[in-house]
């Protein structure tokens, strides 16, 4: 495997036994650039009431307050489990190199963190989803996208 290292993903394996230990869920990452863990995380949606506080999501955010940037390009990231929808999600608007992962997400399905559901419902039409979902105001709030489209001096993203 091209780059990989497992002190790295130790790293990350650890952190996931120390937040059962202390409370949290079994997951951990680490963000690695240029042969430097930059951040390292934990999942804590329970110590702090916040269902996006999935390990992933919170190296993601700890590494860019540290780079200053909202570009994780050149990074990569190891984490005790495949992500989530979400954390991949992150993962990909945080634009980081590469992944390794060690449990899998039928690993992650086997102790009740099952996200195959949300798979299947990005993939219904909006009207056939389980949380009713309904469209209205567009045409006020499309304003702030025109607005954005027109902006000259935006910071693309």
């Amino acid at each position: 495997m091209e780059n990989f290292n497992s002190d790295y993903m130790q790293k990350a394996i650890d952190l996931s036994v120390n937040s059962v230990q202390s409370g949290g869920g079994p997951f951990g990452a680490v963000i690695v650039k240029n042969g430097k863990i930059i951040a390292a995380n934990s999942n804590s949606v329970t110590k702090n009431n916040d269902p996006t506080a999935h390990a992933e999501v919170n190296t993601i955010r700890e590494a860019c307050r540290i780079l200053e940037t909202f570009d994780l390009s050149g990074c990569e990231i190891y984490t005790s489990c495949e992500p989530c929808p979400m954390c991949l999600g992150a993962i990909y608007w945080a634009r980081l190199d590469k992944i390794y992962f060690a449990n899998n997400k039928a690993d992650a399905k086997n102790i009740g963190f099952d996200d195959s559901f949300i798979y299947e419902e990005i993939e219904k039409p909006i009207d056939k989803r389980n949380i009713k979902t309904i469209q209205v105001m567009r045409d006020e709030a499309i304003i702030a996208f025109q607005m954005w489209n027109e902006k000259t001096d935006k910071i693309e993203y």
